[in-house]
This record gives structure tokens, sequence and C-alpha cells, in this order.
């Protein structure tokens, strides 16, 4: 195997050998990293941020966001609010804390229209 003229498939054989897996699997557990997302928890309730890792059902969040009240801005599941937003009156979301580790059951990948409304929504004040 001349390495200056590796076939497609002579290089996933190669990047097999060096990642310990199959070269040809889609790694779709954690094509959504990088991406804004709302991730439902069991306990922890609903929240809004950038997808830094995944292992498992664990994950860590980046500049996450407490989904503490909303109302989606159209339909009435969170999977609404991953597509159109909130709408912003009705709808309390905490300030931002710069990373938090959850368990995840649901990770949705947010629309741009979404992301818009839910970064742009006021940071809700007890009391």
């Amino acid at each position: 195997m001349n390495i200056d003229n590796l076939t497609i498939g002579e290089a996933r054989q190669l990047a097999a050998l060096f990642c310990g897996g199959d070269a040809n699997k889609h790694n779709g557990l954690n094509e959504m990293v990088g991406e804004k997302v709302i991730i439902r928890t069991y306990s922890a309730g609903n929240w809004f941020g950038t997808l830094s890792e995944k292992s498992g059902n664990e994950v860590i969040l980046k500049d996450a966001r407490r989904l503490w009240y909303w109302k989606a801005k159209k339909e009435i599941s969170l999977s609404a609010v991953a597509l159109y937003g909130i709408n912003q009156e009705e709808s309390k979301i905490v300030a931002p804390v710069k990373k938090v580790w959850l368990e995840a059951i649901e990770i949705i990948p947010c629309e741009k229209c979404a992301i818009k409304l839910i970064e742009g929504a006021k940071h809700v004040q007890a009391g």
C-alpha cells in the first residue's frame, strides 16, 4: 500500500485501524455536537444550549439556558419550540450558565428562528 496513492476504501481501512472501529459506520449519535439544541431530561427540566459533548445519555451543554417555563410560538410541543421558538412574553427562560452536565432523554436540534427567539428572551428573575 503506497500512502501517497490510497484509494478511498484503503483510507477507510486505515482510519478503522486507528479509530478502533468500523470506518464505514456513521457517527450519528454525535453528529449534533456543536449545534444549538434543546435537551429534555428526566428530572432537570428542559435546557437550550450548544451541545459540547455526548456519551451515552450524558451530555455537556455550553452557554446553557434552562427553559423554566415555555410556551411555543406555534403549536404546543417542545419539538415546536425547536422548530419555531418561544412566545417570549409568556415564557420564563433563565440566564445562561457556562456549562452544565445533564442526563438527556431527548436531544432536539433547533432551527435558526427558534435560536434567535430563545437567545433573545429576557432572563427571568425571581419574584
